[in-house]
């Protein structure tokens, strides 16, 4: 196991595979173990680097997250680019992690490649947001799958994140706090918007959200019309295959 020290704390990381280096940042609630079933579909074509968030998985455990939650889990991301010290590196964020993916783009440049932003809801939160998230949350307690999934990310502590992720995303939420560190239009890395037409966990208006970001960045678009949250493991093989040739591209 690898761990890097970011202001204090330990970050846990892996690496599996050759090639170029592509990060994969996991969502709310999850850790890096929700990408090692799909590590098949890659670790023959890149250098697949996975990482737990402070405060997740096998990393250090935090007090409380704060509600600027996806701009911090962007600057923990440039901290381990940093640490890796590989150049230009690409990042693959899914839900929470998309966010955290693009700002990472958004504040350093020089070290993002490019930027898979998978199943999330863009510019700015639903107007729902928070109902929609508090009836979601009091479900996967009482749902053995969900429990399961994590106890699976994060230990015997899982309700405990699952709380203080639930806090923090209310907060944002509710005091409408700006979701990027910088306007869209700034970002300079080519960048893939991917999800799922059947997903109940991004907003309804999702193709119509994307299209308004490409306006703004140029990104490619990526939509299946089918699957659940996140995209990237429910069409796990037809997801590999786009990230694959999106990051491939000269």
């Amino acid at each position: 196991m690898s761990f890097f020290n970011y202001q204090s704390k330990n970050i846990y990381y892996t690496e599996t595979g050759n090639g170029k280096p592509v990060v994969f940042l996991h969502g709310d609630t999850a850790s890096s173990k929700m990408f090692e079933p799909m590590l098949p579909l890659y670790k023959e074509h890149f250098n697949v680097i996975l990482v737990d968030f402070l405060g997740h998985g096998r990393s250090d455990r935090v007090s409380e997250f704060p509600a600027d939650l996806w701009q911090e889990e962007a600057r923990q991301t440039v901290a381990l680019l940093e640490h890796l010290d590989r150049g230009k590196v690409s990042l693959v964020g899914s839900s929470g992690g998309a966010w955290a993916a693009v700002n990472a783009g958004l504040l350093r440049p020089d070290l993002v490649e490019k930027v898979v932003a998978d199943s999330f809801d863009g510019r700015r939160l639903a107007e729902n947001f928070v109902e929609n998230l508090l009836k979601e949350r009091a479900g996967a307690k009482l749902d053995e799958q969900a429990v399961w999934f994590y106890q699976w990310c994060q230990g015997e502590d899982w309700e405990r994140i699952v709380d203080m992720d639930t806090k923090a995303l209310v907060k944002c939420a509710e005091e409408k706090m700006p979701l990027f560190i910088s306007p869209l239009s700034e970002l300079k890395c080519p960048l893939l918007l991917m999800g799922s037409m059947g997903d109940t966990m991004t907003r309804t208006d999702i193709q119509d959200e994307y299209d308004a970001i490409a306006g703004e960045t140029g990104a490619d678009i990526c939509l299946f019309p089918e699957g659940a949250h996140p995209a990237v493991f429910s069409n796990a093989e037809q997801a590999a295959y786009v990230i694959r040739e999106f990051i491939m591209r000269a």
